[in-house]
């Protein structure tokens, strides 16, 4: 009688994995799926699970189309993406590590000052910041879209939960083997805060390529649109062009499904390690 439950159990749990499997893969397919199609074979009222004839020319139309510099877009996302993945990581893990180990008396201030800036809302400091990128000459460049992002309050919390809790023998016997303060943070805090290094980087990968709002803002020019504004161009009030805003779909998603493949794991691991409930 418990051998039967438990394959009950077994199987009702496999048919609830296989049917949210079914259920995150069905927005993939259907990018595909259209992507793949005509606009007739996308608007039409008898649906089909795949078009009689798949146009893999799409691909081509879509990277051919002039209105639209696509491949353009894509560079730049990547610059800004992992630009300011890089700038975060770094300033971020700087910060949260000067909040945890420096002895200053007014360390704690600090660090709710910088949570604090997390209750502010973003619409608050968008003007202000455009009026400064704009003062600057920084309206369409990259320096305009990637530098008044590169702090993030949440990921200096981040680290400073992990630092808190890192060995502290580590860094002493760095000490006595002659290392200064910075030298230790480089060479045995990083190597061995990787997991958090890469969840963190991966987080912020992901939210600087699904930007959408900033880089419509700042990338007036189409030479610094990112891969969101382009993808907005495809439907205006002319015209709507199905097939190649779903191919564009499909094709600005592949970036960050390897990237949360190769890194799904790390984000796991780093946020157990950060202290994070």
């Amino acid at each position: 009688m418990d051998d039967a439950l438990v394959r009950v159990g077994r199987a009702l749990r496999l048919a609830l994995l296989i049917a949210l499997a079914v259920l995150f893969l069905i927005p993939f397919y259907l990018l595909l799926r259209n992507g793949l199609s005509s606009e007739r074979d996308i608007t039409s009222p008898e649906w089909t699970f795949f078009p009689a004839e798949l146009r893999w020319g799409n691909v081509r139309e879509l990277f051919d189309d002039t209105s639209v510099p696509f491949a353009r877009s894509l560079l730049n996302s990547a610059l800004i993406a992992v630009a300011t993945t890089l700038g975060t990581v770094l300033l971020a893990s700087l910060a949260g590590y000067g909040l945890a180990r420096i002895p200053y008396r007014h360390a704690n201030k600090v660090f709710y000052a910088v949570l604090g800036t997390l209750m502010v809302p973003a619409a608050v400091t968008f003007v202000p910041s455009f009026v400064l990128v704009s003062t600057l000459g920084w309206i369409s460049t990259l320096r305009g879209l990637i530098v008044p992002t590169l702090f993030s309050a949440f990921a200096c919390f981040v680290f400073r939960q992990y630092f808190l809790g890192f060995p502290r023998e580590l860094e002493d016997a760095a000490q006595v083997d002659g290392l200064g303060p910075w030298r230790t943070y480089w060479l045995v805090v990083v190597p061995n805060a990787r997991p958090v290094f890469a969840a963190v980087g991966t987080i912020v990968f992901i939210g600087a390529w699904n930007a959408f709002l900033w880089p419509l803002v700042i990338g007036q020019d189409q030479s610094a649109w990112t891969v969101q504004v382009a993808l907005s161009s495809f439907t205006t009030a002319q015209v709507v062009r199905l097939h190649e805003l779903f191919v564009a779909a499909a094709v600005s998603i592949l970036p960050l499904l390897l990237v949360f493949l190769c890194f799904q794991r790390w984000i796991v691991a780093g946020v157990e390690r950060s202290g994070i409930d």
